[in-house]
């Protein structure tokens, strides 16, 4: 999985790879249980500071996309239920933001700033 950076954006390079890889599960791309390259791997291969792929990978994790075993290195989750209550509102309120016009920055300031 080599993912694209473009330092142009304003998005932090972390979120790329983030955005990416949540893109790419949602498309299927990446599936349960597959193996994401570890974050040595990923850095060497996108020209990137481990740093850079570690924060990514934490975030992934935390947002529940990803699992890391250890030795057994990051893979896709396959147990989070599509309609569990939780994704639900979430993917209710994103299509509610994408309608009223907001980014993604914009949307989660507003869940930030509701917390």
């Amino acid at each position: 999985m080599l993912v694209q950076i473009d330092e142009s954006l304003p998005t932090p390079v972390y979120q790329q790879i983030v955005d990416q890889v949540v893109a790419a599960i949602r498309g299927g791309v990446l599936v349960p249980g597959e193996k994401l390259p570890s974050v040595r791997q990923l850095a060497a291969d996108a020209g990137l500071a481990p740093n850079t792929v570690a924060k990514a990978y934490r975030q992934l994790e935390e947002e529940g996309h990803v699992a890391t075993r250890g030795r057994g290195g990051t893979v896709v989750r396959g147990d989070l239920a599509p309609l569990s209550p939780g994704r639900r509102a979430a993917e209710e309120y994103v299509a509610v933001a994408r309608r009223a016009g907001l980014d993604l920055e914009q949307a989660i300031g507003l869940v930030r700033s509701s917390w």
